[in-house]
């Protein structure tokens, strides 16, 4: 017969309420009884009974997280992040991909709900807020990370994406370059702003703009053979550019890629910057300069929000969360230094 809290109550002389409060890691209960109970548990092998536990409490301690790509090194630190945080309090995460398709998108979020999570966190792919409209209209909390919609009253977290792409370009205009490119992201608000940011630099720093030094058209953002063929696309214009700005580090990588197999030197020749600050961009060839979009504060914030609406008794107003970019510099943008 499966361990109950009974057992690990009547073998250490306290109330079952008690175990359960020391389970869930609730209430205000001595270090020394919450040892002893968590000991018990794991002598007899304990193990929740999670579907009579949701008939109580009306929850399943489950979240969905929605994602545009499994394999996107931002995305999965942000999944990291969340996870440790919604642990803390006994809940589980189950992940689905988008693809960067809005209709799988739809269809994803439709097999979430129907599931009865207890919330979701969506990173959205698409270019409509219908399935967020009917999530409202049903009461099924959600949260938007990275990605949000204009005129849309929902809780997000991201960063400012504008200025992202203000200081990055900034940055390289700072090291002397005067004709700089953008490989711009998928037709979302990041990769919208992001690029606004871009021209809005460029503005500012009495620098002309002109569409021939953007590669644009890009649907999916996560390969660098994306960023590799913009780039060649990008040295093909004359006079030749000194510096590109790419939507994510990515597109950046397949970009360096590029403009080193054409014989070209990074950064004296060309300087690029990307945007994500991922983990292995101070180990490539020519080490990253990148904008660092905070995917573990993401993550952090996003689970804190989820468990404050999980928990509130009445719904909650929606919070809006936007961290401020940092520039990182390193060895692919400092032409000083390589002179």
């Amino acid at each position: 017969m499966p361990v109950t809290m009974q057992d690990i109550a009547r073998g250490l002389n306290v109330s079952v309420v008690t175990v359960s409060k020391v389970l869930r890691n609730k209430g205000k209960i001595s270090l020394a009884t919450r040892q002893r109970v968590l000991q018990r548990a794991k002598k007899l092998n304990y193990q929740a009974n999670w579907i009579a536990r949701s008939l109580v409490t009306r929850r399943t301690f489950t979240i969905g997280l929605l994602l545009p790509d499994f394999t996107h090194p931002f995305f999965a630190e942000i999944a990291k992040s969340l996870s440790a945080v919604l642990g803390k309090s006994g809940y589980s995460l189950i992940i689905a991909s988008s693809d960067e398709d809005p209709e799988v998108e739809a269809r994803e979020i439709q097999h979430l709900v129907a599931r009865q999570l207890d919330a979701l966190v969506i990173a959205s792919s698409g270019s409509d807020t219908v399935a967020f409209e009917r999530m409202d209209r049903q009461g099924q909390h959600y949260v938007l990370i990275d990605r949000e919609f204009p005129g849309l009253s929902a809780n997000f977290v991201g960063i400012d994406d504008e200025a992202a792409g203000r200081i990055a370009t900034e940055h390289l205009i700072d090291q002397g370059c005067k004709t700089i490119g953008h490989i711009k992201g998928p037709h979302v608000s990041t990769g919208i702003r992001r690029f606004e940011g871009y021209k809005s630099a460029l503005l500012r720093g009495g620098l002309p703009y002109s569409d021939r030094y953007v590669a644009a058209g890009l649907t999916i953002d996560t390969e660098t053979f994306q960023g590799a063929n913009a780039m060649r696309a990008l040295l093909k214009q004359t006079p030749m550019l000194d510096g590109v700005f790419c939507y994510n580090d990515p597109l950046a990588i397949g970009a360096m890629n590029t403009i080193l197999e054409a014989g070209l030197r990074i950064p004296e020749d060309i300087a690029v910057i990307g945007c994500g600050n991922l983990h292995y961009d101070g180990s490539l060839r020519v080490p990253l300069s990148t904008v660092d979009q905070h995917s573990q504060k993401i993550g952090e914030h996003a689970g804190n929000i989820l468990l404050k609406l999980i928990e509130s008794k009445i719904r909650p107003g929606s919070t809006s969360i936007i961290l401020d970019p940092a520039l990182l510099v390193r060895a692919s943008t400092q032409r000083a230094l390589a002179v």
